[in-house]
């Protein structure tokens, strides 16, 4: 039985649960996946907890959460918060 080629919002949801949800978890934090555009590799997410009112969030975004994704998988191009 042949397995398909899992899709670039299966993907980014497996590295978010596996490693970015954790690290946000210890910090009394979250993110949901709201959408992934895979024809421009844009993934839109949702910080909550205590990420969501953090001043330090959109840097959380940018230089853990995308830069983590960016490097596991080369197809997402930017992470935008929604």
């Amino acid at each position: 039985m042949k397995h398909k080629a899992m899709s670039l919002k299966e993907k980014v949801e497996e590295i978010l649960e596996k490693d970015v949800r954790p690290a946000l978890l210890r910090d009394g934090g979250n993110i949901a996946l709201v959408d992934v555009e895979e024809d421009k590799g844009i993934v839109k997410v949702q910080l909550l907890g205590a990420c969501g009112g953090c001043p330090m969030s959109q840097i959380t975004l940018t230089m853990v959460v995308e830069q983590h994704l960016r490097k596991k998988i080369p197809e997402v191009k930017k992470v935008i918060p929604v």
